[in-house]
């Protein structure tokens, strides 16, 4: 469900640096309010399943409203979500852990909240968790915050120092949009402010945390049109095809007009099943099952959008980034972006500028380090349907994933589709690859060929190239020194200059097998991600990894160029091997053993392996 469908429920996240007492306050509020009765534990326990908890875990890959459960990683974060209910209103309380490691479980609490209560040490002050947090909240639209200023009793219940504190936060919050500030000074060891007044603090006359949660006003519903991404397809005993998902935005009702997007095409709602019941609408939040009118071509990672409310759809975006790996983004690098249950690859084109959570200012940047939040362009290999994360978070919020070890990376808030994209089109062709590959009597392929600096790549490549010639085929051959003379002059050799270089070179071997060529590619290719991601760019059984496997110590003894003593100097950095890592092959369809038999052994090998 979206943030503001939950009747009758708050979604709190508490947050703030380690050892600021999120889990003392916590505790204090289950202990003096009372945990939820048995008998509505059922009930919370189906609304929290909805967004996605798990018995007290949260699988960090469901950060996002409408990101479905079925995650390759199978990977949870420790984010603890407890149950409380008053006379007045029923709670989710997530316990958002503060140690910066843990920034994506901050996100985690972040993607469904809808208050954020904000701890500061009252003798430490604001902190850089605390401008990370309130971006990071502010990012996923959480708009109020309750700024708990703890361990009050630490600095003699000073009215001051208590107003110095909330004073300058309010200044940094109104510049990240959040209006909505209120400020509660507490000791939670003691249970002052929490859920009973202190009479510490005579000063001071505002609510106690428990007041306010039990009071806040959540903005009211914006009215939107009904959403359904589909999960699947299943088949009835009559033949029929039934949609499943879960509905955002608004009620779908049965006959009501729709479009399957990004195809665009029209049809209407035949039936709706929630469950065993067939109903004439179902509401935001419910896991339906759909029957179409009409037969169409509608599968899972679509989506059902009212006809009188397409959606938006473009294969360039603009979105705001939480990075979370170790390793830092790269530009150009290939992921795979999972938006709903649509996945689709996608690079990140352009890097604008990374935000300093303090400052707010946007800062040049060339890469994104681990917790770090940047504006990026993204590139998707295929045009999908979305909607601006604040409009409908489950259409607009979606992860990155790893293409090598399916790790997820980042999460995202898509902001809105490029123009320009809109103005771009495949243009239709009469003459096709396969006519001509006919015309030159061949089966088009890109050899690629990977392995150190020294290895024995282009040796082997210039051979195979002689021996096809000799058959008659047409041939080209892409070698890494050749192409940085024209193509990729412009770039030098850090991994993001890498990555740019492969890219360009997976795009020109592409064209050219195309035209019904084959490719031979040379070139060291150190990272397998931007392998997979050139492999990913050509027909099934059309490109083919070549390891030509050196043992450093051969290759440097080898040292046809001098680069190797030059880089042992420290005169050549980010060279692989050295000073820049090399990701072997895993699963190369030829590895090439260049200690053990002779290039042109090993040519004769590749050429029998693949055109005899």
């Amino acid at each position: 469900m979206g943030r503001s469908m939950r009747r009758g429920l708050l979604r709190v996240m508490a947050c703030g640096s380690v050892d600021d007492g999120k889990s003392t306050l916590i505790g204090r509020l289950l202990h003096e309010a009372g945990r939820v009765p048995d008998d509505e534990r059922a009930a919370l326990a189906r609304a929290s399943a909805s967004h996605g908890t798990r018995g007290g875990e949260i699988d960090y890959a469901l950060l996002l409203d409408g990101l479905d459960a079925e995650r390759e990683q199978g990977i949870t974060i420790d984010v603890a979500w407890r149950h409380l209910q008053t006379a007045h209103r029923r709670f989710l309380i997530a316990d958002c852990p503060g140690h910066v490691q843990y920034t994506r479980n901050m996100a985690t609490g972040a993607s469904t909240a809808d208050v954020a209560i904000l701890l500061v040490d009252a003798k430490k002050g604001l902190s850089p968790q605390t401008f990370r947090h309130t971006a990071i909240a502010s990012l996923f639209g959480v708009r109020h915050v309750l700024l708990a200023v703890n361990k009050i009793d630490r600095v003699g219940y000073e009215r001051e120092a208590f107003e110095a504190i909330v004073g300058r936060y309010r200044l940094h919050a109104e510049r990240m949009g959040m209006l909505d500030v209120t400020a509660v000074p507490i000791a939670a060891a003691h249970g002052e402010n929490v859920a009973t007044r202190s009479s510490m603090m005579d000063w001071y006359e505002g609510p106690t945390v428990l007041e306010y949660l039990e009071t806040v006003e959540l903005a009211a519903r914006v009215a939107r049109p009904a959403r359904l991404p589909l999960q699947s397809v299943l088949r009835g005993p009559d033949g029929a095809r039934w949609l499943t998902g879960t509905l955002c935005g608004g009620p779908l009702c049965a006959g009501d007009a729709v479009r399957v997007e990004p195809a665009g095409m029209a049809t209407k709602v035949a039936e709706i099943r929630v469950g065993e019941r067939i109903l004439q609408s179902a509401a935001p939040g419910d896991a339906v099952v759909v029957r179409l009118a009409d037969d169409v071509d509608a599968g899972r990672g679509d989506v059902l959008s009212r006809a009188d409310a397409p959606l938006q759809h473009s294969d360039q975006i603009a979105a705001d980034l939480l990075w979370f790996d170790e390793r830092p983004l790269v530009p150009g690098r290939a992921y795979q972006l999972k938006l709903g249950a649509r996945t689709v690859g996608a690079r990140i084109s352009e890097l604008k500028h990374r935000l300093d959570p303090e400052s707010l200012q946007p800062l040049a940047a060339k890469q994104l380090e681990v917790n770090e939040i940047g504006s990026v362009i993204v590139s998707l290999d295929a045009a999908t349907a979305f909607a601006p994360y604040s409009e409908e978070p489950a259409l607009g919020g979606f992860i990155l994933i790893d293409v090598a070890d399916r790790a997820t990376v980042a999460c995202g808030m898509l902001r809105h589709g490029l123009r320009r994209a809109d103005n771009i089109h495949w243009q239709s062709l009469d003459i096709d690859r396969s006519i001509r590959a006919a015309m030159k009597g061949q089966q088009p392929r890109c050899i690629w060929f990977t392995g150190l600096s020294g290895a024995g790549k282009s040796t082997i490549a210039n051979l195979v190239e002689k021996a096809l010639h000799a058959r008659g085929r047409h041939t080209y051959l892409l070698d890494g020194d050749n192409v940085r003379h024209g193509l990729c002059r412009d770039l030098g050799f850090t991994d993001r200059d890498r990555v740019e270089n492969l890219r360009r070179v997976a795009e020109v071997a592409r064209l050219m097998t195309d035209a019904g060529l084959i490719v031979l590619v040379s070139f060291i290719s150190p990272f397998r991600a931007e392998r997979q991601a050139a492999r990913a760019l050509f027909q099934v059984d059309e490109f083919v990894e070549v390891f030509v496997d050196t043992p450093i110590e051969v290759a440097e003894r080898r040292d046809p160029k001098g680069l190797y003593a030059k880089a042992r100097r420290g005169e050549l950095p980010n060279f692989t091997g050295i000073d820049s890592a090399y990701e072997a092959p895993e699963d190369a369809e030829l590895v090439l053993d260049t200690t053990s038999a002779s290039a042109e052994a090993l040519a004769t090998r590749v050429v029998a392996t693949l055109f005899d």
